[in-house]
């Protein structure tokens, strides 16, 4: 999983390896001025105290220039991986929106709504770190550790290996021991998590319906007792955690020990001053540094595993409608024609229509009429080519559905459906959806044709006014003109009508269908409703059995 997910780094191996070596270089700094001024003052003091004479200048510059490049690499290291990071951020999330958009909807059917947000913006936002959390301590610590070994080696070869090998130990060994005890943990917590978010989003979207229904305790305490093993697995993982970095530490306060009785030979054979000393102890101490970041970093890589996990189980899901391996060109004509048509959503599941038939010449409308589950929308759905047909033909223009590419339906078809969905932003907003590129005259011109244009000049913000979370501040007969008013602004030849007037009072109800009268006009118009009043919009109408 991690390796598909590094290979979205390729097209920034540049900046990702200038982040790399710029982290290099500020340890580098670090540990030398540490060393430095150790020797420094160690050596200043037993000048102070009849020692040999100190040559000042040379090593207070030399100090002073390694503060200034500590502080100037962090700074362009910050700047580099974090322009790396938001880059590789920008590339994901496109990267996954485009492989998400031919599975909706019937391909994101089969996850609950809950559990479908928590990977697009829990596991997203792990995998958005994937380069500052896992890429990048790793490869500095790679590229530091032989380094600093080799730094070590010049005072003594023996404690160069010590430091070789208990960074190693510290930084590689423990955290890959604890990985694999905590794999478990791992594994679970993300789907311990994905579970208490799709409770929660039940609970908090059917709060009424299960209270009705007397399901509510039930539906809490499933979301309990999730929340409640959620918890204990963190806690478990703490405390593994807390173990790890204790024996990290107890190992690193080895090697410093372990390395000081290998200085002891060059000590005691004059070939190591005490000055020396104090560098050599310091460059030591210093070097925890590099591998501080690594116990985090290894403890991500597995939460990181399980986010990619997430996320791949959702882009790697064949789309329930596959684009035509040889497109047909856009139709000339818009004509609808289904012949022996069946539909159904499972495949293990009976077909909901079966057999059906029926034409709508063009610049015509069809109504079709049942009772709720008999169908009509699933017709409508097919026809925007989000279900796959499970037999039968279905054209447009004398071309079959399945050799049209969607961005070609997608140009043919304006949909205004049952429950328009409105963005949490303005009416302006809202409307630009449909058509990007228009200006405030088009845009009232549409709100005047769906019958909404005054309510809107009414409000004191006008196009500026928010709609709320899904159109919360705006009234059933609203939210549905202000879908009117998009469908307005993309006309496109063919119109899909779903329950266009369902839940609206009488007076609305007049208003939307004057509007869907202009609306209809010269268009190819599928309609589907169960009451009589939309009746007075068809040509004809098709009645569907109960199912």
């Amino acid at each position: 999983m991690l390796t598909r997910l590094l290979a979205l780094l390729l097209p920034q191996w540049r900046r990702a390896l200038a982040g790399m070596v710029l982290g290099v270089l500020v340890i580098a700094a670090n540990v030398a001025l540490l060393a430095l001024s150790g020797w420094f003052i160690a050596a200043m003091a037993l000048s102070g105290h009849g020692g040999p004479r100190l040559e000042y200048f040379t090593p207070a510059a030399a100090i002073r220039g390694l503060a200034i490049l500590r502080t100037m690499g962090r700074y362009g290291e910050r700047v580099q991986t974090h322009d790396t990071t938001l880059r590789l951020l920008a590339r994901l999330r496109v990267w996954l929106y485009e492989r998400l958009v031919p599975l909706a909807p019937a391909g994101l059917a089969r996850y609950r709504d809950g559990d479908l947000l928590n990977r697009l913006r829990a596991d997203v936002d792990s995998l958005e770190s994937v380069y500052l959390r896992l890429v990048l301590p790793m490869g500095v610590a790679a590229l530091t550790i032989p380094l600093l070994a080799l730094a070590t080696a010049w005072f003594s070869g023996r404690a160069g290996g010590v430091v070789l090998a208990g960074l190693i130990l510290a930084g590689f060994g423990v955290p890959m021991a604890l990985a694999r005890l905590t794999r478990r943990f791992d594994r679970t917590l993300p789907q311990r998590r994905g579970a208490y978010a799709a409770d929660l989003t039940d609970l908090t979207r059917g709060y009424p319906e299960w209270l009705v229904d007397g399901a509510l305790p039930r539906l809490a305490a499933r979301a309990e007792a999730n929340a409640m093993a959620a918890q204990m697995l963190e806690r478990r993982l703490a405390w593994s955690n807390a173990l790890g970095n204790g024996a990290g530490a107890l190992i690193l306060g080895g090697m410093l020990v372990a390395v000081l009785f290998a200085l002891a030979v060059p000590v005691t054979q004059g070939r190591l001053d005490g000055p020396g000393l104090a560098m050599a102890a310091l460059l030591v101490l210093g070097s925890f540094e590099a591998v501080a970041a690594l116990p985090a970093s290894l403890k991500a890589r597995a939460e990181l595993r399980g986010a990619a996990a997430r996320i791949f189980d959702l882009t790697d899901a064949p789309p329930p409608v596959a684009e035509p391996a040889h497109p047909a060109p856009p139709p000339s004509r818009f004509d609808i024609e289904a012949q022996a048509l069946t539909l159904g959503y499972e495949p293990d599941q009976p077909p909901i229509i079966t057999g059906l038939t029926f034409s709508v010449p063009q610049g015509t409308c069809l109504a079709i009429t049942g009772p709720s589950g008999a169908g009509k929308t699933s017709v409508l759905s097919a026809l925007e080519g989000f279900w796959p047909l499970r037999g039968g033909r279905l054209t447009i223009g004398g071309t079959g559905l399945a050799a049209l590419p969607s961005a070609t339906l997608r140009e043919l078809i304006t949909v205004v459906p049952q429950a328009p969905y409105l963005f949490n932003t303005t009416i302006r907003e809202n409307l630009l959806l449909a058509a990007p590129g228009a200006d405030g005259s088009a845009l009232w011109r549409a709100l005047d044709e769906a019958a909404l244009g005054d309510e809107v000049r009414a409000m004191p913000a006008g196009l500026e006014t928010r709609v709320g979370e899904q159109g919360a501040a705006l009234s059933g007969g609203q939210r549905r003109r202000l879908a009117l008013a998009r469908a307005f602004l993309r006309p496109r030849p063919i119109l899909l009508l779903d329950e266009p007037t369902e839940g609206l009072d009488s007076a609305t109800e007049h208003a939307v269908l004057a509007a869907l009268a202009r609306l209809c006009q010269g268009r190819t118009c599928l309609l589907t409703t169960h009451r009589q009043a939309p009746l007075r919009l068809a040509t004809a109408v098709l009645e569907l059995p109960a199912p």
